[in-house]
C-alpha cells in the first residue's frame, strides 16, 4: 500500500483529519470520493454522529433526511445503520470508543459518547419516527401530496392522482390526440407537412419523441425565451442577407450577386475547354431560369466544394468570386433551414406537450417530471416559501445526499431554491452533506448533469461556508486493478479527453490480475470448423423452428461461448459463481451470455429490472388467459397446450388442426367435443370451467383458482433447470400479484389484465440467487463489486453522429436552460450551435470514459476483458485502452464436460398437508356469479367515467371509448353508463362539480382506516359551510335500503372524521337517477 490521497480545500491532509471533517455533523461538507472509497460509509457515519449530538444542536431521528437515487440504495443505507446500531448495542463500551474515533471523534468526546451509543438502538426503536432514507422522487412526491390546490392547478395536475414511475403508458396514448390537434390547426398542419416532406415521417416521429422526452427542459427554456431565439436567423448571421425572406432572393435577384454569377458564366463560356464552356452555359441558364440548385451544380462539386477551373482561364477571378458567393449562399441556406426547423419543431412541441398534459389529466396521472416541477415550484417560489418553511425548516436539521453526480439540473434548482435562503443564516441552517464522484456520472440519458456537482460544491463552500473534501483512496481494488485504472485514465487525461483525474491509491494488499480473452476476429465465422461452416452456408431455414442469426449476432454468440467456457472452467477450479460478475454495455449481450452459461449448467442471474411478460412461463399463462377470454385465439391456446400445464406434443396439436379443417370452428370449441384420444381427452371441459371462473370472479381470484386446480407452480417448476427454478416460481407468483395491482383490482377485467401485461411496464420480481454468476449492464452495476469481473463487448465502434435530436445548454449554476436547439443532423448543425454541440459531444465522450471507469472499478481482484473486433476500427474503445496492459489467456477450454457439472437434483414441490374439515358443498357456477353481470359492468363503467371527469368539462368521447373497451360494453350499454354518469353530475348533487362552490375536491380518494384501505368515489369540501362531503356513486336505485351499503358509507365518513378531527363530515349516495340520498 502506498500513501493515501486525502485533500481538504485542495490541501493534503491525513486520513484522521479527513474523517474528522467529513463526519462532523456541525459542518456542511461536499465530498468527491473515488469508487470504493466508502462514500456510503461516510454518509451513515455522519448520521450516527448526528444522532449522538446533545444540547441545542441535538435532533430527533426523523429530522435527518438522507436522499439517494434508487430505492435499493436507500434500503442499503437504512440497513447499514440498523446493523451498526444493533451491533453496537451488544458490544462493551470500551470497544465502542475506537468505532467513534474511526468516525472522526476526539478521544475525550468518544469516551463520553460511547455509553449513549450503546443505548442508541433502544432509543431509536422507542422513538417511533426513524431517520428518513428517501429517494429524490419519493421526497418530492411527499411534498406534492401535501401541496396546496393552487400549486396543482398551476401545474395542471389532478388533486387525486396515480403516480407513474414510467411514463410509457401515457406516451403511447398521446399520439392520437396530438395528430388530431395537428390536423385541426392550420399552422401545425403546415409545419408537420413541411417537416415530413423534408425529413420523412419516421424521422419526424423520432424528433417529436425526443422532444417529448426533454419536455421539462423545453418548458423551462420556452418560459425563459430560450427556444425561439436559440437558432439565429440567417439575417443575423450574415448581413448580406438582411431583409431577405429566403437566401434564394439574394442569390438570384440581388443585382450584385446576379451580376457576379453572370460575369462568371461569361468567363467560363469563353473558355476553350469544352467542359468549362459547358459549365458557363449551364450557369447562365440557371441564373436566367432562377434555378438555385443548377447554380450550385455549375460551380460546386457534389461535396459542396468549389470546382477546379484552370488558373490560366481568362476571368478566373470572376469565377472564384462567384464561387465564394455561392459558398456564402450555402452557409446562409443551411442556417435558414435550421431556423425554419427550429420554429416548426418548437410550435409542434408546444402542441405535443399540451396534448400530453391533457392525456395525463384525463387519466388522473402524474409522472416523475411533474413531481420534479412541483418540487421546483414549491421550494423555489417566493410566494410559497412560507408554506415550505413551515413543513421543512422544523423537519430537516441534517440533509445528506448520496451519489450527487447523478443529480439533474431541475433537482438541483429545487434544492438550491430551498437551501439558498440559508446562505449567511448562521446556526439556523441545516447541516448539508453531499458526496459523489463525477467520474461515475453515467446517467446523462436520465438528464443527470456532472456540472451540477461543480455548482453544488461552490454553493456549499461559498454559500454555506462549508468544506470541500477529496478522497482518491479505495478500499476495494487490488493493486493490479487500480494500476490499470490509473494508467488508462492518465492516458485519456494526457490526450485531452478527460480532466480532473488524480491517481488513486488502494488499501488492498492483494496483487490482483488483469487478463484478456482472445479477440474474436471479424473472420471468425468464415474460419469456422467444417460442421459449423455447413450451418453457415446459405440454406433453407425453417422460420418456425430456427431463429434468424445475423453475422454480428453470430460473432457475439462466439464471444459469449468463449467467455462462458472460461467462467465454467474457473468454477470447476473452485471459484464460487457468486464471486463472478459479467458486465456489458447493452442488455442484449447479457441475454446471449445467459443462454451460453445455462447450456453449461452454470447458475446465472440478471438482477436488473426485467419485464414480467418477457418470462416464458408468464407468456404461457397469459396465453392461457387470452384463450379463455377470447376463445377464437387459436394460437394462444396452442401455446398454452404446449406449455408445462399439459406439455402436448406436436402430433396432438396437428390432430386439432386437422379436425378444424373440416369444421371451421375454434380449437377451444373443438376440444369441448367428446371422444378425443389421450392426451387431449378432458382438456375441453377443464378449459370451460376455467373460462367460467374468469367470467364470474375477479381476475386475481380466478387466476388463484386456476393455479390451485392445475397445480401451476409444480407444473412449471418440475421441468425447469435447477438454476432457473427459483426465478420461474418467482415470476409465476409475480403474475398472481400483478393481477391485484392492476387498478387496485377494483375495475380489472381479464381482457384488460392481458392487455396491460402485453403492453409492458409490469416489472418482474427481483430475486436474489445465492450462488449464481451475476449478469449486469454497466449502469446496473453502480455500487456493486465482485472478486472477478468480466467485461463483454469492449471493442465497440465509435459513436455515430445523432439525428433528429435536441441540444440543451444548461450550465449547473443557471436556473433554466440557456438554449434549447432542435438539430436534424449533428453532421450539419446550425453555425450558431457548433460550439455548444462540440461541448455536448465532449460530454458524451467523457461519459464513455466514465463508464469505463465504473466498469473496471467493480473488480476487487481480477479483471478480464473480452471483445469482438469492431466493424469500424475505434482507437478509443475500451479494448484499445485496456488490451495492451492485460495478460493474455492463451488456452480457453474448447468444451466443458457435462459430467463435470453436478446433475440437477430431483424436484418436489412441497405442500401443506390436507386440512381435515367437514365437506362443504361447492357452489355451482351460477351461485358464484354476480347478481347481474351486465349491471355490474354498467356500474363500473359509470364509476370510471366519473373518476375521469373534470369540473365544468363534458364527458370526453375518448373516455367513453376507453370505458367501453375496458368493460366490454356495446354501444347501447356505453350510452346507458354515460347517461347515468351525466344524471349524477347534473342532478341533486351537481354542486359537487361546481368549482366555485368547493374549497377542495378529489376523485377516488384513498384513506387508511382501522388497518383497511378505503377508496372514496368523491370527496369534496363545501366552501360556504366548510363541511366535508363523502359521496358514493350507486348505479342502482334506493341504496339507502341496503344495510351493507350504509355500513360501508359510514366507514368512509368515519375515516374522513379521523383525518379531519373536529370538522363537519357528511355522507350521501349519488344514484344513477340523479338523486342525492344523505345518511341523516
Amino acid at each position: 500500500m502506498i500513501a493515501a490521497a486525502y485533500e481538504h480545500n485542495s490541501a493534503h491532509v491525513s486520513r484522521e483529519r479527513f474523517y474528522e471533517i467529513a463526519c462532523d455533523p456541525r459542518r456542511s461538507v461536499a465530498v468527491e470520493a473515488c469508487a470504493g472509497a466508502g462514500k456510503t460509509w461516510m454518509l451513515v457515519s455522519r448520521i450516527l454522529r448526528a444522532l449522538l449530538v446533545d444540547g441545542d444542536a441535538a435532533c430527533a431521528p426523523h429530522e435527518i433526511l438522507a436522499i439517494t437515487f434508487t430505492k435499493k440504495a436507500a434500503g442499503e443505507m437504512r440497513e447499514r445503520l440498523d446493523q451498526w446500531l444493533e451491533k453496537f448495542a451488544g458490544q462493551p463500551i470500551e470497544e465502542l470508543v475506537p468505532e467513534l474515533r474511526m468516525r472522526g471523534m476526539a478521544p475525550e468526546a468518544a469516551q463520553a459518547a460511547a455509553p449513549r451509543l450503546k443505548g442508541l438502538y433502544r432509543e431509536l426503536l422507542g422513538h417511533g419516527r426513524p431517520v428518513q432514507f428517501r429517494t429524490f422522487h419519493a421526497w418530492f412526491a411527499g411534498l406534492l401530496r401535501s401541496a396546496p390546490v393552487a400549486v396543482l392547478e398551476r401545474l395542471r395536475l389532478p388533486a387525486n392522482y396515480q403516480l407513474l414511475e414510467d411514463d410509457a403508458k401515457a406516451r403511447v396514448r398521446v399520439w392520437r390526440p396530438f395528430y388530431a390537434a395537428v390536423t385541426a390547426d392550420a399552422q401545425a398542419s403546415e409545419d408537420y407537412r413541411a417537416l415530413v416532406a423534408r425529413h420523412g415521417r419516421s424521422q419526424v416521429a423520432k424528433a417529436l419523441d425526443e422532444a417529448l422526452t426533454r419536455r421539462v427542459e423545453f418548458a423551462l427554456a420556452d418560459a425563459h425565451q430560450a427556444v425561439d431565439g436559440a437558432v439565429t436567423p440567417m439575417q443575423g448571421m450574415d448581413p448580406a442577407f438582411a431583409g431577405a425572406e429566403s437566401p434564394d432572393d439574394v442569390l438570384l435577384h440581388d443585382p450584385a450577386w446576379r451580376g457576379a454569377l453572370l460575369a462568371a458564366a461569361r468567363a467560363l463560356g469563353r473558355a476553350s475547354a469544352s467542359t468549362f464552356s459547358r459549365r458557363g452555359v449551364e450557369l447562365e441558364q440557371a441564373v436566367t431560369d432562377g434555378d438555385a440548385e443548377a447554380v450550385l451544380d455549375a460551380l460546386l462539386t457534389q461535396k459542396g466544394e468549389p470546382r477546379k477551373f484552370g488558373e490560366k482561364l481568362a476571368g478566373i477571378e470572376d469565377v472564384r468570386a462567384a464561387q465564394q458567393r455561392v459558398l456564402q449562399y450555402c452557409a446562409a441556406r443551411a442556417q435558414h433551414e435550421a431556423w425554419l426547423y427550429q420554429q416548426r419543431m418548437a410550435r409542434l412541441t408546444r402542441l405535443l406537450v399540451s396534448c400530453f398534459a391533457e392525456v395525463k389529466v384525463s387519466n388522473g396521472w402524474v409522472d416523475m417530471n411533474d413531481v420534479e416541477q412541483a418540487a421546483h415550484l414549491l421550494l423555489g417560489n417566493a410566494e410559497l416559501w412560507g408554506w415550505v418553511q413551515e413543513r421543512l425548516d422544523a423537519g430537516v436539521r441534517h440533509l445528506l445526499i448520496d451519489e450527487f453526480q447523478d443529480t439533474n439540473p431541475l433537482q438541483w434548482q429545487a434544492l438550491n431554491g430551498w437551501l439558498g435562503s440559508y446562505a449567511g443564516a448562521g446556526a439556523r441552517r441545516p447541516g448539508v452533506f453531499i458526496v459523489g464522484d463525477p467520474k461515475q456520472s453515467i446517467y446523462r440519458f436520465r438528464r443527470a448533469e456532472p456540472q451540477v456537482f461543480i455548482a453544488a460544491k461552490e454553493f456549499v463552500q461559498q454559500g454555506l461556508g462549508g468544506d470541500l473534501l477529496n478522497c482518491d483512496h479505495t478500499h476495494r481494488n487490488a493493486q493490479a486493478v487500480i494500476g490499470l485504472v490509473n494508467a488508462a485514465m492518465d492516458e485519456a487525461q494526457q490526450a485531452g479527453e478527460f480532466s480532473g483525474f488524480r491517481d488513486h491509491t488502494t488499501e488492498s494488499g492483494s496483487a490482483g490480475r488483469i487478463l484478456k480473452l482472445p479477440l474474436i476476429g471479424r473472420d471468425a465465422i468464415a474460419s469456422a470448423s467444417p460442421d459449423e461452416a455447413a450451418d453457415i452456408a446459405p440454406a433453407w431455414r425453417d422460420s418456425l423452428t430456427t431463429p434468424r442469426l445475423l453475422p454480428e449476432e453470430k460473432l457475439l454468440q462466439k464471444e459469449c461461448q468463449q467467455a462462458a467456457r472460461w467462467i465454467a472452467a474457473r468454477i470447476a477450479e473452485g471459484l464460487a459463481p457468486s464471486q463472478i460478475m459479467v458486465l456489458a454495455r447493452r442488455r442484449s449481450r447479457l441475454a446471449v451470455m445467459q443462454d451460453e452459461l445455462r447450456r453449461l449448467h452454470v447458475a446465472v442471474q440478471q438482477p436488473e429490472k426485467n419485464e414480467l411478460h418477457d418470462a416464458p412461463e408468464v407468456q404461457d399463462m397469459v396465453a392461457l388467459i387470452d384463450a379463455l377470454v377470447s376463445p377464437d385465439h387459436d394460437l394462444s391456446l396452442a401455446r398454452a397446450l404446449k406449455s408445462p400445464l399439459w406439455g402436448l406434443p406436436d402430433d396432438a396439436l396437428v390432430q386439432i388442426a386437422l379436425r378444424q379443417r373440416d369444421t371451421r370452428t375454434s380449437w377451444f370449441d373443438l376440444l369441448q367435443a367428446p371422444g378425443w384420444p389421450a392426451p387431449l381427452a378432458g382438456i375441453g371441459p377443464r378449459l370451460r370451467e376455467w373460462q367460467q371462473w374468469l367470467h364470474d370472479l375477479p381476475p386475481h381470484d380466478a387466476l388463484a383458482a386456476i393455479y390451485h386446480d392445475a397445480d401451476v407452480l409444480s407444473a412449471f417448476a418440475a421441468p425447469a433447470p435447477a438454476a432457473m427454478r427459483a426465478s420461474v416460481l418467482a415470476n409465476l407468483r409475480g403474475l398472481l400479484a400483478a393481477s391485484l395491482e392492476l387498478d387496485g383490482a377494483r375495475f380489472a377485467t381479464p381482457y384488460g389484465f392481458v392487455r396491460a401485461l402485453r403492453a409492458g411496464g409490469v416489472r418482474a420480481p427481483s430475486l436474489s440467487v445465492a450462488e449464481a454468476v451475476q449478469l449486469l449492464t454497466v449502469h446496473g452495476a453502480k455500487g456493486l463489486e465482485a472478486k472477478v469481473v468480466l467485461l463483454l463487448d469492449t471493442d465497440a465502434s465509435a459513436q455515430r453522429a445523432q439525428t433528429m435530436g435536441v441540444l440543451v445548454k444548461w450550465p449547473g449554476h443557471a436556473p433554466a436552460p440557456e438554449r434549447f436547439v432542435f438539430i436534424a443532423s449533428e453532421k450539419n448543425p446550425p453555425a450558431c450551435a457548433t460550439d455548444d454541440l462540440a461541448q455536448e459531444q465532449s460530454a458524451r465522450h467523457r461519459e464513455e470514459i466514465n463508464a469505463l471507469y465504473v466498469a473496471t472499478t467493480r473488480a476487487r481482484e481480477e479483471l478480464v476483458v473480452s471483445a469482438v473486433a469492431a466493424a469500424r476500427a475505434n482507437g478509443q474503445s475500451w479494448w484499445a485502452r485496456l488490451e495492451p496492459r492485460c495478460d493474455a489467456i492463451e488456452d480457453v477450454a474448447a468444451a466443458v464436460a457435462a459430467s463435470s457439472v453436478p446433475a440437477p437434483p430431483s424436484f418436489e414441490m412441497l405442500g401443506l398437508p390436507d386440512l381435515a374439515t367437514e365437506a362443504v358443498a361447492r357452489p355451482s357456477g351460477p351461485a358464484l356469479r354476480r347478481t347481474d353481470t351486465r349491471a355490474s359492468a354498467l356500474g363500473q363503467a359509470m364509476h370510471r367515467l366519473l373518476e375521469w371527469t373534470q369540473p365544468g368539462a363534458p364527458l370526453a368521447t375518448e373516455h367513453l371509448r376507453a370505458a367501453a373497451r375496458e368493460f366490454a360494453l356495446d354501444l347501447q350499454a356505453t350510452r346507458a353508463a354515460a347517461a347515468m354518469a351525466q344524471r349524477i353530475r347534473v342532478g341533486a348533487g351537481a354542486w359537487a362539480w361546481d368549482i366555485e362552490s368547493l374549497d377542495w375536491h378529489g376523485n377516488e380518494v384513498t384513506l387508511v382506516h382501522q388497518g383497511q384501505v378505503l377508496r372514496i368515489d368523491r370527496l369534496v369540501r363545501h366552501r360556504e359551510s366548510g363541511a366535508w362531503w363523502v359521496l358514493d356513486y350507486k348505479s342502482a336505485a334506493r341504496p339507502e335500503r341496503d344495510a351493507a351499503l350504509i355500513a360501508q358509507l359510514n366507514r368512509y365518513r368515519d375515516a374522513v372524521r379521523e383525518a379531519y378531527p373536529g370538522e363537519t363530515v357528511r355522507a350521501a349516495f349519488l344514484t344513477g337517477q340523479g338523486e342525492l340520498v344523505t345518511l341523516e
